[in-house]
This record gives C-alpha cells, structure tokens and sequence, in this order.
C-alpha cells in the first residue's frame, strides 16, 4: 500500500469520543468506554457526529407555514439600523426569534403543567374514593394549601367552629385545582401567593393568567403564520404563560404530589451508576411523573415481591432513578439516585438494568437500541409517551388498578433477573447524599418546631455571613462538557457564601459530586455559609426536589420576603438563578417565569435568540425594568457565577446591607423581644 493511501485511509477513520473531553464524572466515562468496547452507540457518539444547525441555534428560521423553512442569517456586518432581513411573509428576525421562543414557553408550560393536571386527575381520584392505591397521606399541608385554594377548612355550626370533614376537603380541592386548566372566568388562584408589589406589577402589565390551558393555545394561535407581529406582544403572552407554569401547573403538581404522597423532609441517600447493585433485581424509574413510581416503591418492598426476587436468586431489589422521577422518590422514600440525564444509555450498558420503566419526558428512543444489546427490558407506561420499536413492552398505567399495573411491572423485572448475561459491569462511584428540602423543611432547620421561619436565614443574609441565595436548575446538555458546568458554577457560588438551592438534573450532579452533604461546607464554602452549614447542620445546596418543584423555591424567597428586611418584592432580594447546562423547552419557561418574579437570570450554553440582536436586547435589558428581573446568556460557567456574585452585590447595596455588620450576642430577653412574622 502507497503512502498516499494509508493517508486516506486514516482519513476515513471515524472519530472516537475521548470520554475525558465529554463528561467530569469518573463513572460516566467508563461507562463510555464500555460501549466504545461493544460497539454501542450513545448520546455522546451521535453529538460528536451531529453538528446543530447554526441558524437554528440563533432562533432565526422559521418553519411555522409550507413556505418555509426560511432562514435568516445574522451576516458578521450586522447593523440594526439597516437589517432587512425577512422571511417569504416578511417577518423579521425579531419576529421570527420572538414566535420561535415564546413557543418553547408554551412547550414548556405545557410540558409542566400537564404533568401538574394528571397529578390533580389522580387526587381527584384518590378524594372520590375510587382507588385504594392513593390516600391523602399529609392533611396538614391540605389545610395549608386549602385556604389559598378559597376552600374553608372550618364550618360554623350552632355558634362554634367546627373542622370539616377531611374527605369533603379534599374533594373540593381537587375540584377548584382541577378547574384552574380551563376555568372561563377571574385569573390564576395562586398568583396570590405572590407578594402583593409583585401581584400588582403583572396586573399593571397585563400578564396575569386566565387559566391554564388558554394562555399555551394562545401562544400557538398568535405564532401561527400571518398573526402576532411584534416581538414585544410575543414575549408579553409567553410571560403569561410562563406564569401559568411556574404559579399554576408546576406549583400544583407540586402541593398535590404533598398531599398525596408526603411533604419532603430531609433524608439520607447515594447518587451515581454504582448504587445499581449485581446481585440484586435493578429496576431504574426514568421520566417526570411520580404517581406509578410511587406504586413501585411501595410495590418492590413488599415481602411478596421481595420473596418472589429470592425464588429468582436475587438477593433483594434494589430500585434507583433517572432524571426528575428520581428526585421525586428520592425526597420522599430515599430511593437512590442512577444518574443525570446523559447517563440514562449507561445505566443499560453496565448489563445490570433488568428493568427500565419510563414515563414521560427526556426518554431517549434510543434507549429501545441500547435495550437490545442486553437483557433489559425496557417498559413504557404513558398513554401520550410510545415507543415505535418493536422490542418496547407497553403496560398503560391506570390509576384504578395501580397496585396491579406495578406488580406487573416489578414481576417483570424479576423474571428477567436469570437472562442476565455474564458481562455485568457496575462503576463504583457513588456518594453519599441529603435531599429532601422545601419551605416546611427549611422552616423547621432555621427555627425548630415552635419557632419555624426564614426570620434566620434573613438575619444572616442581613449580616453578611450568607450573601445571598441563588436557585442553580436544569438538564444536562450534550453540546456542552457533562456536569461540568454545573459544579463549575455551583462550586463557584458557595466559596463565595453564596446559599445554592437545586432540582433537576443540576441536583443530581451536585449529589454526585457530594456537594448535597453538610460536610461539603468545610472543603468547599466560603467562611460565612461554611459556619452557618455547621451551625444549622445542612448542605451548602439544599435540594428542593424535580424540576416542576421550581415553584418551591419561588415560595421559598416570598417566605424571605415575608419575614422582613429584605425589600417588599422578590425583585428587591439578593437572589440570582442559573441554568448552566440547560436543553429542554422546560428551562425556557422555567426561565420566563423567573424573569417575571424578579429574578436576574442567566442561561449557559447558548439561547435561541442571539440572531435577532433587538429582540435579545429587549429581553437583556428591557425587561429588567418592566419585571425587575431579565435574562443573560454567558457560555463559562465561572462567569456565569461572578455576574450571578454581581448581580447579588447590586441587590445587598441597594439594601444597605453591603456592609457587614458587627456580631451581637443576644440574651434570652432579647431573643424574646423577636418578632417573629
């Protein structure tokens, strides 16, 4: 063979994942070599060899008519004054990104917010007495929620309060909840949740949400070829849809899933592909939506189920999870964490995974190909989330028969324990972990039993030993290094006393990592939230749980406001959130719904709207001084952090709080002379 042509040859040699180049986690990468070495093909493959398109990444092609696709680049001499930029109809760029961004909105919310609606289906079942599967487990947080929802929780009888009837409570919860998606009259009953300065901002703007429903179908309608024109109406029906999301769906699936299925506290747990166990039957929960994962861990602990694994030769079962299904039943029963988004292929191709049980959202279909290298089986459960091949079993989950359909599920799994294959390959990394935190956790953390509030946490932001909070959510992107940017940017925000509250995939890098452990404080806080982490005995990031338990932090910083002494509005706080590594439609309305209550928010990676410049002004600025909060895209992650540092700087100064303050010992009189809000 010529020189020349073992040149060529090697030229068509396909490319290799390095597996150090993608991911900043030990397990990961050897789970990439392990398919490397069987010739599997991973997420990690397909985006080396799948370029995204450029335009497309700007925000400035639109497919929204039969004429298009219309694509409209940003040339290097761009200049506002003369962009003549247009598609066949002559939409403009602005118009173009703005139509493009407001429908990942409505995506978004409607991705969150059906969620929130088969939650209130379920409860409704559960109030109805129609199913023995689901019973109303914490009655404290359905009197809590049932006041806001405008259901009385007492009756007047005879000249006395009397309590109502639990059951009649409930069923009348889950009516009002329930007619929040498609109620014609009033607006959206948990905006007031909201501080009142804030409530009146978005009345004032007119972005306050019908229901539900609506405010995602007029999205579609007004981004329909030939409808809404100005970006600046575009972007104002996305924040009201993005509100129905983060103060509607979300923040009801939310209390719901509470009410049904207990309010998180604090618990003890592992995170990573090595809590998958060999000689057990590894049954992997992946998806969104609680409510069959619930029926699972309580099926897989019976002694039935437990008895049966052992006739199979298992030892036990040993359940774990995948993406926010994962957080779910972590926060509740400690069920451990497999791994983040990226990871759900490699927790298949460790050999291990005898079942896979997905619901709904961030399910790879090429989870179907890697199944059929292994003896995995892999089971969809969801009526609106198939499968097209043919080696996908389907068992629809019913909430009527839900104690049937996860026997099901879980004799599956056991059964198909003895057709593992002799190759099995777990990593040993895992790490310790506390999850579980929520504004009734947080209470009782800072101010025990009797004195439960955010009274502490203001005190000390006050004083300078925290310097502010900041909400750090997301996925994990595969354009981007895995878990990197997360811990970049978390990591950067505690040694500079910065509190991290989490969900989502960035909780579950940063258990893997073992940021989630008090003793985290000492290697890696500043001095300020080292000592308060110490004190109080809590992680440096609190995890509050899955992504559609956004809505917790949202009522976590009106609790600081509440309290006292940080400003009247959520735009007035020392808070700041992040989304270092974000991909789904979800962030996006995530992000809107943030920008709306106030918050600085910034987005790592990229965002669909850098090609129409105007349009991005108008969200990078402007609209700061409509909501008090407004968006930003920085791709380091350390920079991410120092502009979130920044922004928090800005909001202590405008305070008067940048100062810190002397430390004063207080005696029990004066402890008495508290008020406590």
């Amino acid at each position: 063979m010529s020189e020349d042509s073992k040149v060529v040859k090697a030229e068509k040699k396909e490319k290799v994942v390095d597996p150090m180049a993608v991911t900043v986690d030990a397990a990961t990468q050897e789970m990439i070599r392990r398919s490397q070495a069987l010739g599997i093909e991973t997420v990690f493959d397909r985006a080396m060899t799948m370029k995204p398109c450029n335009i497309g990444t700007q925000g400035i092609c639109c497919k929204n008519c039969g004429m298009g696709p219309c694509r409209l680049p940003l040339t290097k001499d761009y200049d506002e004054a003369s962009d003549e930029r247009k598609g066949l109809c002559g939409a403009t760029a602005n118009t173009v990104a703005a139509r493009n961004f407001v429908r990942m909105i409505a995506a978004g919310a409607a991705a969150h917010s059906d969620h929130g609606r088969n939650v209130a289906e379920v409860f409704m079942t559960a109030a109805r007495k129609e199913t023995d599967a689901y019973k109303i487990k914490d009655i404290n947080k359905l009197l809590e929620v049932a006041p806001v929802l405008g259901v009385a929780v007492t009756i007047e009888k005879d000249g006395q309060t009397i309590d109502r009837d639990v059951d009649e409570i409930a069923l009348e919860v889950a009516e009002k909840a329930l007619n929040e998606w498609g109620k014609t009259d009033g607006t959206l009953i948990y905006l007031n949740r909201a501080p009142q300065p804030r409530q009146e901002i978005w009345k004032k703007q007119g972005v306050l949400p019908r229901n539900i429903d609506r405010e995602i179908v007029e999205i579609m309608h007004r981004t329909h070829m030939g409808v809404d024109q100005d970006y600046k109406n575009l972007i104002k029906q996305g924040t009201r849809c993005a509100l129905a999301d983060g103060w509607g769906g979300s923040m009801l699936a939310t209390d719901l899933q509470d009410i049904l299925f207990g309010t998180p506290f604090p618990n003890v747990s592992e995170a990573n592909l090595g809590v998958m166990k060999e000689d057990h039957v590894n049954i992997i929960i992946h998806g969104h939506e609680p409510v069959l994962s619930e029926m699972i861990v309580a099926v897989s602990q019976t002694k039935e189920m437990l008895d049966y694994a052992k006739e199979k030769g298992a030892k036990g079962i040993q359940l774990s999870g995948i993406c926010c299904t994962a957080n779910e039943i972590l926060q509740r029963h400690g069920v451990p964490l497999c791994g983040t988004f990226l990871q759900q292929e490699l927790a298949i191709i460790t050999g291990a995974c005898d079942a896979m049980v997905v619901d709904v959202q961030c399910v790879f279909q090429n989870l179907a190909n890697v199944a059929k290298c292994f003896h995995t089986k892999l089971i969809t459960t969801h009526p609106i989330a198939r499968m097209e091949q043919e080696n996908v079993i389907h068992i629809e989950f019913d909430e009527h028969h839900a104690i049937e359909d996860a026997k099901k599920i879980v004799r599956l799994a056991i059964d198909n324990f003895q057709n593992r294959g002799s190759e099995v390959m777990i990593p040993r990394h895992k790490s310790p972990l506390v999850a579980g935190f929520g504004v009734e956790s947080i209470k009782y953390h800072l101010g025990g039993s009797f004195r439960g509030t955010f009274y502490t946490l203001n005190d000390n932001i006050i004083n300078g030993r925290i310097r502010g909070v900041a909400g750090v959510v997301g996925c994990n992107n595969a354009r981007t290094k895995h878990n990197e940017g997360h811990l970049t940017v978390v990591k950067e925000l505690i040694k500079n006393d910065v509190l991290v509250l989490t969900t989502g995939c960035n909780a579950i890098a940063c258990a893997m990592e073992g940021l989630l452990t008090p003793e985290s404080a000492a290697v890696y806080c500043g001095p300020g939230l080292k000592e308060i982490c110490e004190v109080v005995g809590i992680p440096p990031v609190l995890h509050l749980g899955s992504c559609v338990d956004n809505s917790r932090i949202l009522l976590a910083a009106t609790e600081v406001v509440k309290a006292g002494g940080l400003g009247k509005d959520l735009s007035d706080l020392p808070v700041a959130g992040c989304a270092p590594e974000w991909m789904s439609e979800k962030a996006i309305s995530i992000g809107q719904y943030f920008v709306a209550s106030g918050v600085y928010t910034v987005f790592g990676v990229t965002l669909p709207v850098t090609g129409a410049p105007v349009f991005q002004k108008y969200l990078f600025e402007e609209l700061e001084k409509i909501y008090g909060g407004m968006w930003d895209l920085v791709e380091d992650p350390k920079e991410q952090a120092r502009k979130m540092i920044a922004h928090i700087d800005k909001k202590r100064k405008a305070l008067g709080i940048d100062k810190a303050r002397e430390r004063v010992l207080m005696d029990m009189a004066d402890r008495q002379k508290l008020e406590v809000a």
